[in-house]
């Protein structure tokens, strides 16, 4: 049995409405969830592919931490799509300078975030002190490099460059493997 701690605030939208959500994660990843809404507790016991319970901590740590329900669950899609969370506060000296960095990161109107996401493919959520990505592998390096960049304080154009650079090389890659 595994444990994950879930903040307050993403309980609801873990068991969504009428407890969907909740039956949802147990189908599709085979396991069961026992979800202490007073603490924020789950406990996630396998109860058939073990491989695909073993993604069912990422799905609810994803969810936790933001993300949506279904692209939390597209972590079982495919093999190779993966969670990650970056921790910004290791990053930043204070909560000032972390407030600072997440409006780097979140850009404005949302827009680098939105960036990272397009040009990407993969998908990401700010919240708290953490950067959530789920996707490919070479995706979500793409979207680590990026937020690496500019957490060393790189300009906006040189990581939108960069950004763009990773997109031809992705969607290239891509092209190559459809036609091969």
């Amino acid at each position: 049995m595994k444990h994950v701690k879930v903040p307050q605030d993403r309980i609801g939208v873990l068991i969504g409405e009428g407890g969907e959500t909740m039956r949802e994660i147990e189908q599709q990843a085979e396991v069961r969830l026992n979800i202490d809404s007073e603490t924020g507790s789950v406990a996630i016991d396998d109860v058939g592919d073990p491989v695909r319970g073993m993604l069912a901590p990422d799905i609810v740590r994803a969810i936790g931490r933001g993300f949506t329900p279904t692209a939390a669950l597209s972590i079982l899609d495919d093999e190779m799509r993966t969670f990650e969370l970056i921790d910004l506060d290791a990053h930043t000296r204070n909560k000032n300078d972390l407030q600072r960095q997440k409006g780097r990161l979140i850009g404005e109107n949302g827009r680098t975030r939105e960036l990272m996401e397009e040009l990407t493919g993969a998908e990401v959520v700010i919240r708290g002190t953490t950067l959530g990505v789920i996707g490919q592998p070479e995706e979500v390096e793409a979207v680590r490099r990026a937020t690496g960049m500019l957490l060393d304080g790189a300009p906006h154009g040189t990581v939108y460059a960069f950004l763009e650079r990773k997109h031809n090389e992705l969607t290239r890659g891509f092209n190559v493997q459809q036609s091969g």
